[in-house]
């Protein structure tokens, strides 16, 4: 008898460019979350694993310095161990315009090799994606924006979400809303701050964004909110009321990264010449 291997996993590296172990915890609690129904209705089985930064990456990226500091700490690491090449795909948890997506793709991703994305990325067009369908003639348009962290953000998410897209910021069709900081550090959402601290503090984030009307999806700007969703649903309900505020689209970007990174390996599988 003979047998013909057809297809293997895919195997997703999420990658937490800072040294926090904790943070990446909170990551891996996310994922395992993401429900039994999801995997059911996957056509391939999907490995997924984690990678810590090294202990000389920032504990908490919270500005431009921490950004490059961490890429420069997580290539070094990767670049000398050759580790990515057992995996289809990376996804680069830390939402921002991360020099290591770029970075890691021309590193190991000649011809498609590897796949490579952030969060920030794939929360983009997850939001695009969930708000195709077109509002009603009397309706204002369907927007999306980002709730994150500290105030630095909002000027490099903004400006970030602009560029990717390539979109004019003062343009009447943009369907982006902006960006609400909190005024909490990536680390505060896993020790050293008081709960309702961070509760009240992410819940008027939200409601400022949703004031600015027809937001009908709320990005979360910080891999450390993971498993948060339901503070940002509360303050929707508070703010819509409860069935408009039920049909929010919370965005959690590590799971939005791994289905576009499912997704892509296996489109790329499928449609490129071996």
């Amino acid at each position: 008898m003979t047998t013909t291997f057809l297809r293997r996993s895919t195997r997703i590296l999420v990658l937490n460019p800072n040294s926090s172990v904790s943070m990446t915890h909170g990551v891996e609690e996310a994922i395992r979350g993401m429900g039994l129904a999801e995997s059911l209705i996957r056509p391939q089985s999907t490995e997924i694993y984690t990678y810590t930064g090294p202990p000389e990456s920032p504990a908490s990226i919270n500005d431009g310095s921490d950004v490059l500091q961490s890429s420069e700490a997580v290539y070094r690491n990767l670049a000398s161990s050759g580790s990515l090449q057992q995996y289809d795909a990376v996804l680069v948890a830390c939402f921002s315009v991360h020099p290591l997506v770029e970075r890691l793709a021309e590193l190991h991703g000649a011809r498609g090799k590897l796949i490579v994305t952030g969060i920030f990325e794939a929360s983009i067009l997850a939001s695009l994606f969930l708000l195709t369908t077109p509002p009603l003639e009397t309706a204002p348009p369907r927007k999306w924006g980002i709730v994150t962290t500290g105030k630095f953000w909002e000027v490099h998410l903004t400006k970030g979400v602009n560029t990717f897209l390539g979109t004019d910021p003062s343009s009447a069709n943009n369907k982006f809303a902006g960006v609400e900081s909190t005024g909490l550090d990536a680390g505060d959402f896993h020790g050293g701050v008081d709960p309702s601290v961070i509760q009240r503090r992410l819940k008027d984030a939200t409601k400022r964004l949703l004031s600015k009307g027809a937001v009908d999806c709320v990005v979360m700007g910080c891999a450390g909110m993971a498993g948060l969703e339901e503070i940002i649903r509360s303050a929707a309900i508070e703010q819509y009321g409860q069935e408009q505020g039920s049909q929010v689209f919370i965005i959690d970007g590590v799971k939005a990264g791994i289905g576009l990174l499912e997704q892509t390996v296996r489109n790329k599988n499928m449609f490129q010449k071996v």
